[in-house]
């Protein structure tokens, strides 16, 4: 048995990734550059495998969320240019130098600070400039009353020695629920865009397009997209599948540890939430919510057992969940159980995992803890 098999593991398929990365190019212009989003561990699915893919097809970007993701990038000989999205301490800017990765920046008493920094470590920072258009999260606010002190401040951080402003974005706040929200978070970015272009400011790359955006906002492309979830093979919401064909990255495997036969009213796990209707053949499954299996599915969660759908029983443990297979003929010990993906005809997808946690699949994949094993195909 492959040792990496031999417990729980998500198998990922790099074929699927390129397929999804060559649809979504499909969607730009020509000129339009690709940044592809790895943080949170590539959500989910191995940060180093999926950007060393992603840089072997010409993403001309990877996007993380802190320092640590972007240097684990850079240790494993990654060379694609990194964007870090979120917060990286002051004190830790000669590590940015040192690596060759770009901060955003979103207000300006950090800008000031990484700019004595660069400047004492003798370097310049690359930046890109974030501006809150309407998610009320990072940026310089683009509200109607702070267009003009925003742009002063942005333009102001354009003649700091030791910051390169490379870039400006933004970020949509409800791209697949809410178009005429999107078009006022649009027109906030682009008016001040025009304010900084008045004050000489311009940026080589504009972007403001995750997955939702880039299906449903076309116009606003720019310079550069940053998918994230569509490169995974799922859609942002359900308001956008037709639009752009997509195939899933990740499968969840687990094995069968056991098999008995138990009588009809056998209480099943912790609480005894669940008691048997009938006699019953119960199998138990390596995987537990320390593996990700959220305990909000037990007594809901459906899996797969050599092709089949059959029905979690009782709270899920720690490391283990009971499944009922009393319609499953010769299941047995060491057969592979599907939590999400494909066995045979059946196909489970990992939406209706989310829907029954009260969730989204990018929580359920982020959720998968390391000793849940990535297996690499294609």
């Amino acid at each position: 048995m492959d040792e990496a098999r031999k417990r729980s593991w998500a198998e990922v398929d790099l074929a699927h990734l390129e397929y999804n990365y060559h649809a979504l190019r499909g969607l730009l212009a020509p000129g339009v550059r690709f940044m592809g989003l790895v943080k949170a561990d590539a959500y989910g699915h191995g940060a180093v495998p999926v950007a060393r893919k992603l840089e072997q097809l010409g993403a001309e970007y990877l996007a993380v969320a802190c320092l640590d993701e972007a240097e684990e990038l850079r240790g494993a000989g990654i060379r694609t240019p990194i964007l870090i999205l979120g917060y990286t301490p002051v004190e830790c800017a000669p590590r940015l130098l040192e690596g060759g990765i770009a901060q955003l920046v979103y207000d300006a008493e950090t800008a000031l600070a990484l700019s004595k920094a660069a400047q004492d470590g003798g370097g310049t920072l690359t930046c890109h400039i974030a501006l809150d258009t309407g998610m009320s999260r990072l940026g310089f606010s683009c509200h109607d009353r702070d267009v003009e002190a925003s742009a002063e401040a942005v333009a102001a951080l354009a003649q700091l020695s030791g910051l390169k402003l490379e870039g400006v974005c933004t970020h949509f706040a409800n791209a697949d629920g809410d178009a005429v929200y999107s078009e006022l978070q649009i027109d906030r970015f682009s008016r001040m865009l025009k304010a900084l272009e008045k004050r000489g400011v311009t940026f080589s790359i504009r972007h403001c397009t995750a997955s939702a955006a880039t299906l449903n906002c076309g116009c606003v492309h720019f310079d550069m997209v940053r998918p994230g979830i569509l490169l995974y093979g799922h859609h942002p919401d359900p308001s956008t599948e037709g639009t752009l064909t997509v195939k899933p990255v990740m499968e969840w495997k687990a094995r069968v540890a056991s098999v008995k036969e138990l009588p009809k009213g056998a209480c099943v796990s912790y609480g005894c939430t669940h008691t048997l209707r009938r006699d019953s053949v119960v199998a138990v499954v390596t995987a537990g919510y320390a593996d990700g299996v959220f305990r909000t599915l037990s007594n809901q969660m459906e899996v797969l057992v050599r092709g089949k759908r059959v029905r979690q029983l009782g709270r899920v443990c720690m490391d283990m969940f009971m499944v009922d297979v009393t319609d499953v003929p010769d299941v047995q010990a060491g057969d592979v159980v599907t939590l999400f993906g494909r066995d045979g005809e059946e196909y489970l997808p990992i939406e209706q995992m989310a829907e029954q946690v009260g969730t989204i699949p990018y929580e359920i994949m982020c959720a998968l803890s390391p000793r849940v094993k990535r297996v690499y195909r294609g």
